[in-house]
């Protein structure tokens, strides 16, 4: 069994560059959406606390099986702590042993980021320049990046945070990287005219961050911040109002935007516009909503795609965590117990 653990995880990145590794996931992610009705497809399981969630998201092609295990507590910052931690596993369905193990927390961001960069593939307009951002916590750096990945033309950024030394560190990373990114006073501000737009907001609650009457024509919008029930960022009449594209519904009516309203409100899932079996956008004027919370099937394909670039690499290491004896009938047997006469 292969494991890559948090170190060998930053280094892999850092030698491959994260927008590179992002772009590639973009196509590993295309490639499974449209064998989407292949996978096992269940809502993940979740245990709720009042301080946060701890959820399990488990998938399979029938070749391969692989969860997530990843939790979601918005107050750990003020305790030191990452709002999210995540670790993946990968098994071989006809023997049931793991074959692959890693860390998530930071390929979780990637990941997301990496379907986001998907959605604005298929759904935003080909010709947009302007990105506007709310919040600016751990996935902004990495949205940003897919976003760009997928659109070339989007180099102009606008940010807003309610916390500002996150809005500046977030904003040095970005200049680094070649954006032109300004620090806005408010949510209205940041979306100003922009073409794409990201809201990502750790607040466990029904928020409004974004306002209908702020969203420009055209844009699309990538929201990702509303992943468990009870927590939203969008004012209700956007996904009321505008075209909005999902995961997996029957899990996005529990933990996304939708959550609010009528169950028989319209959606569609984003794997039936990839394959052309809906479509996505139909005008440059209107506005697409994915309404994001992140899903298992997406796990599954950025372990996949770690498992295969690391395989032979220093980055992926081996690790003793199933027993083997030598007698598959004999467990005890193993341990070297003295045998009694």
């Amino acid at each position: 069994m292969r494991f890559v653990s948090v170190a060998n995880m930053r280094a892999w990145i850092r030698e491959t560059g994260p927008e590179r590794i992002i772009a590639d996931l973009v196509d590993e992610l295309e490639t499974d959406f449209r064998r989407w009705e292949q996978f096992e497809r269940e809502p993940r399981v979740a245990s709720h606390s009042p301080l946060g969630v701890i959820e399990l998201m488990p998938t399979s092609d029938g070749t391969a099986y692989g969860f997530k295990y990843v939790n979601g507590h918005p107050s750990n910052p003020s305790r030191g702590f990452q709002t999210v931690t995540a670790f993946g596993v990968l098994a071989d369905v006809m023997t049931g042993y793991p074959t692959f193990l890693s860390e998530m927390t930071i390929l979780t961001a990637l990941r997301t980021a990496a379907v986001s960069g998907l959605a604005a593939k298929h759904l935003a307009r080909h010709d947009s320049t302007r990105m506007g951002m709310i919040g600016a916590g751990s996935q902004a750096v990495f949205q940003a990046l897919a976003v760009r990945s997928q659109l070339p033309g989007v180099t102009r950024l606008r940010l807003f945070d309610v916390d500002g030394p996150t809005a500046e560190t977030a904003a040095r990373h970005l200049r680094h990287l070649g954006f032109e990114v300004s620090i806005e006073a408010s949510a209205a501000d940041a979306v100003r005219d922009a073409d794409v737009i990201t809201t990502c907001t750790a607040d466990k609650q029904n928020a409004t961050v974004l306002r209908v009457d702020e969203v420009p024509a055209g844009a699309h919008l990538n929201a990702i911040g509303g992943d468990c029930p009870g927590k939203t960022e969008l004012d209700l009449e956007i996904v009321r109002r505008h075209s909005v594209f999902v995961e997996h519904e029957p899990q996005t009516r529990i933990e996304g935007e939708i959550q609010l309203l009528p169950a028989d409100s319209p959606v569609t899932e984003l794997w039936r516009v990839i394959t052309g079996a809906d479509a996505g956008r139909t005008s440059s004027e209107q506005v697409t909503v994915f309404d994001s919370v992140g899903f298992a099937i997406e796990d599954f394909t950025a372990l996949r795609y770690v498992q295969r670039a690391t395989a032979t690499t220093r980055f992926s290491e081996p690790i003793d965590l199933i027993a083997e004896p030598e007698d598959p009938k004999d467990l005890y047997g193993m341990i070297g117990a003295p045998v009694l006469v």
